[in-house]
């Protein structure tokens, strides 16, 4: 089959032109796989013939049709859990939560993929059941836990596959096969009937070939799972503008292990955000990475322990051995050395929240840094299991511990051709918030989509820009407009400029009376009596909008607006009494033109 979707806009133009339907993309998946030849890759694959039946009566929801792999520490009804360790494995009984929610949304389960035993790694090696080959080059490692996933992706087997990330398990192999690994806030997705490595710290990650595909694939598994203690009520959002204060590691913060390629492409890609319009912040990762530093060397390893307490202690070895070596270092720490833990933790999550918040509201709006110092290799890992493995989480290992989400993205790779990804980072809940300048970065690599040499799709043609999920939008008709008498009012506050789009015809504006800076009042009249006006869209954080209603005067007030784009964002309306006695300019179609018209 020619022209074999990719992306899953890919997969809905196919469908909804019925050049393809679910049952044959089925074959050609299944085709795809053995064509592929790599038994490492999935440890179950469900029968072709059952996945095809299956496609032809699917649910309506936002991936139908769309062919999913899912990591083997995920439970699949009917299908083994294994966890890469086959003295430990079990038929699931039912699907995990998030399973359940890609079955609702339309999608087909294809498999179970290999991993990192018990989710204990970032290099994908730990595996009784074989290493799947980096799909950009064989002597590299496929990165882990998620190596299965992620290679799945990255050959262009299935557009979207789940994986699990308590260290960076979602990011680096993503980075290191050349694709996108969204990490979402924790809780946001639900980890009921997910194995867990580290309870506490546990999310499911998405691989895609876009960050679009990605944030989709988030979004129709993301929602509140009583059942799981774990789990936290937080909207997903919806893409914004492009973040402008981007931090990134100071001189003193920039390990790269020494490879001058790496730290040269990690440069390449600063230099991609300047061009964007990105101001660069230096920020000390100091406390950052001590905080990484309690992952492992630290009371957390306990976690892991806990997670496979009786077959540790009974049957130590049905353990890969540096599985077993780093879980056993849990022997060491008491339960005052977890608390001594968690107050340590406290401390830094203190000490890092100044790069966000900043001085007078001049935070960061995300973090970049590089997904990984440097691409490990097979080589490396089978003269130390240990050191390379620890270098890989350098920049992933405090995200989870610090509460944070990320996107990692594919980047300008190095100039051998090895992957050299960046990741963006930010607070818990502003998942959404990294879309727009994950994508960005994307298509400024110019790169092709995992290791398919299918470029990325076209860039969408932009729409107008929207507020932030944390910001209000408030639209402004007359002395607020940009360049105007009382524009340093809104920018004093922060505010930053979305749009500029007319009412709908359905207003009247009027020139108020009054001593100072003209003033408009804006009315909304009966349908057939009024005209478009022009208008500014600003955005500002609740708290300024808070400041900045308290502060209007009468007759002015705000309301509800329509402009013509189709939104209803709040701004700047009269009350009708006050415009008793002024002049209706209307007919200049807004405030700017009637005051460049000589009139005031």
């Amino acid at each position: 089959m020619t022209d074999f979707p990719l992306t899953l806009a890919d997969y809905r133009t196919a469908y909804a032109s019925g050049s393809l339907t679910p049952e044959q993309a089925v074959r050609e998946v299944y085709r795809r796989i053995a064509a592929h030849d790599d038994p490492a890759v999935f440890l179950t694959l469900r029968p072709e013939a059952e996945v095809a039946a299956e496609a032809e009566n699917l649910p309506a929801g936002p991936l139908h049709g769309i062919p999913v792999a899912v990591k083997d520490n995920i439970d699949v009804a009917g299908l083994p859990t294994t966890c890469a360790c086959p003295d430990d494995a079990r038929v699931a009984t039912q699907d995990a939560a998030v399973v359940a929610r890609l079955r609702q949304a339309g999608a087909l389960v294809i498999g179970k993929t290999n991993l990192d035993q018990f989710a204990t790694g970032l290099v994908g090696v730990r595996s009784p059941y074989g290493v799947p080959r980096n799909t950009l080059d064989p002597a590299l490692v496929p990165g882990g836990s998620s190596s299965g996933s992620a290679v799945a992706v990255a050959a262009g087997l299935v557009p979207l596959a789940l994986g699990t990330d308590t260290a960076g398990s979602g990011r680096v192999p993503a980075g290191l096969n050349n694709i996108v690994g969204l990490k979402p806030s924790l809780g946001a997705l639900s980890t009921r009937g997910v194995v867990p490595a580290c309870r506490t710290l546990d999310c499911v990650s998405v691989f895609a070939l876009t960050v679009e595909d990605a944030f989709a694939g988030f979004s129709a598994l993301a929602g509140f799972d009583a059942a799981d203690p774990f789990s936290r009520a937080m909207a997903v959002g919806r893409p914004g503008p492009l973040p402008r204060r981007i931090g990134v590691p100071d001189g003193a913060s920039r390990r790269f292990g020494g490879d001058a390629l790496s730290e040269a492409a990690f440069d390449r890609a600063l230099a991609d955000l300047e061009a964007l319009g990105a101001t660069l912040v230096p920020v000390d990762l100091t406390p950052f990475f001590a905080a990484a530093a309690l992952l492992y060397d630290g009371p957390w390893v306990a976690e892991r322990w806990e997670a496979i307490r009786d077959l540790i202690t009974e049957r130590p070895e049905a353990l890969h051995p540096v599985t077993r070596a780093i879980t056993e270092r849990a022997t060491a720490f008491s339960a005052a050395d977890a608390f001594a833990g968690r107050y340590r933790l406290a401390e830094l999550r203190r000490a890092t929240e100044p790069v966000w918040q900043g001085i007078d509201g001049k935070g960061i709006d995300a973090l970049c840094v590089p997904t990984f110092p440097r691409p490990q290799t097979l080589a490396a890992l089978a003269a130390d299991p240990i050191g390379p493995n620890a270098e890989l989480g350098t920049y992933t290992n405090f995200v989870n511990l610090l509460d944070l989400c990320a996107l990692a993205v594919p980047s300008h790779p190095r100039a051998d051709g090895w992957p050299a990804g960046v990741t963006l980072i930010a607070p818990a809940g502003r998942d959404a918030a990294l879309v727009p300048l994950g994508e960005a970065l994307h298509r400024a690599a110019g790169l092709a989509m995992g290791a398919t040499g299918a470029p990325l799709p076209p860039a969408p043609a932009p729409g107008p820009a929207r507020a932030g999920d944390d910001e209000i939008e408030l639209v402004v008709v007359g002395a607020h407009l940009s360049g105007l008498p009382l524009n340093g009012e809104l920018t004093a506050l922060g505010a930053r400029l979305l749009r500029a789009v007319a009412t709908t015809p359905d207003y009247r504006l009027f020139a108020l009376p009054g001593a100072g800076p003209r003033r408009p009042g804006l009315v909304r009249v009966a349908a057939g009596t009024g005209t478009s006006i022009a208008t500014e869209v600003w955005a500002l954080t609740p708290e300024a909008f808070g400041r900045f209603v308290a502060g209007i005067p009468a007759p002015l007030g705000i309301g509800t607006l329509r402009l013509s784009d189709s939104t209803t964002p709040k701004g700047f309306l009269c009350e009708p009494e006050g415009v008793r006695d002024a002049e209706d300019v209307s007919g200049h179609g807004g405030w700017r033109a009637y005051l460049a018209a000589g009139r005031a």
